[in-house]
């Protein structure tokens, strides 16, 4: 009996140590609730909320006086190994949802997602500055030169 015993916990050991690190996700609580920017367009409202052990939601919207425009909906989802930031906006692609992919410059308190085949953004960021803000930033090219928009944001909730 112990002899069968013996192989079978050493069985699941090795099958234990042998699993893919998982929910690198939780590491990102700092991105949860609800955040604002001033832009021209009026103010910029993004809220992140925890769907499951693997995935975030997120809603922006503009607030310009008394009108509402919702402008995207994100899904932040652990799959393969990487982050997955999948972003559907308003009016465009159809409202097809976009890709875009977490890149080694990615840690625990800094975001970078790519996609190279996208019109724009290719390059979308996150970084904590402190527990209370962030800063934003999509980038790429657009119409042949660099583009960037940046977003510094206060988290409000």
């Amino acid at each position: 009996m112990k002899t069968k015993l013996i192989p079978a916990i050493i069985g699941i050991l090795i099958l234990g140590g042998w699993a893919p690190q998982k929910n690198e996700i939780k590491k990102l609580d700092w991105l949860l609730g609800t955040w604002e920017t001033k832009t021209p367009k009026g103010i910029l409202y993004e809220t992140w909320t925890l769907k499951s052990d693997t995935e975030f939601q997120a809603k922006s919207y503009y607030l310009n006086k008394k009108d509402t425009i919702m402008f995207e909906f994100v899904q932040l989802v652990e799959k393969d190994s990487k982050l997955h930031y999948i972003v559907s906006v308003k009016g465009q692609h159809d409202e097809q949802p976009v890709d875009f992919v977490s890149t080694p410059k990615s840690n625990s308190s800094s975001l970078v997602f790519e996609n190279k085949e996208n019109d724009f953004p290719q390059t979308i960021t996150y970084k904590k500055i402190r527990k209370d803000s962030l800063f934003a930033e999509i980038s790429g090219m657009m119409n042949g030169k660099m583009a960037r928009q940046a977003f510094p944001m206060k988290k409000i909730k």
